[in-house]
């Protein structure tokens, strides 16, 4: 039997020199929350986790990036659950979460990204979204991963429908002259 009221446990693991441990990422445990954080968590964390672990390149700082957004949803939930899309917000917490931590670190994303977390079927594909800006790959994985409607990444993403629907379609064409090849063939 589970203790009723809100308990989250988050552990850091740092080095010396404040570099996160390998495999020690901060992780949530939730021992007892409320039903719909829980069954929020469960249902969406590893999807945007999968998401952010596509847009920045990194299983592993996208692992982080959507432990630290769930443990600030968690801490926010009652204003987060009356959000059209929590998940959205999610999403969008750890993104910039993970662009701070690119940006402190002063790295590029690697140049063959660890693509065990999501299934690429075409090599192709995965070269053809790594030259995608994070912003416009982004918009990608909101529209086309996640599903979300226009609105919805635009709000995730604090930008205008217009400027998703701008990013969405410079995308789609740039992805589009990299991956003519597998376009099937009009008879």
């Amino acid at each position: 039997m589970e203790p009723d009221g809100w308990l989250v446990r988050v552990r850091r693991v740092h080095r010396s020199d404040g570099a996160f441990v390998t495999g020690e990422l901060p992780a949530i445990v939730i021992e007892a929350a409320p039903l719909d954080f829980r069954a929020f968590y469960a249902g969406s964390r590893d999807r945007i986790g999968r998401a952010l672990a596509l847009t920045l390149h990194d299983s592993d700082l996208a692992a982080d990036a959507v432990d630290e957004a769930m443990v600030r949803a968690y801490q926010r939930w009652n204003r987060i659950s009356t959000l059209d899309n929590p998940s959205g917000w999610v999403y969008r917490v750890g993104l910039n979460y993970g662009r701070s931590r690119v940006r402190r670190s002063l790295r590029r994303p690697p140049p063959g990204p660890d693509r065990q977390e999501f299934a690429v079927a075409d090599p192709a594909i995965a070269r053809a979204l790594d030259e995608l800006s994070l912003d416009h790959r982004a918009v990608v994985v909101c529209r086309l991963l996640l599903g979300w409607s226009e609105s919805d990444t635009a709000a995730a993403l604090r930008i205008r429908p217009g400027t998703a629907k701008s990013r969405l379609h410079r995308a789609l064409v740039h992805l589009e002259s990299k991956l003519h090849h597998l376009r099937p063939e009009d008879n």
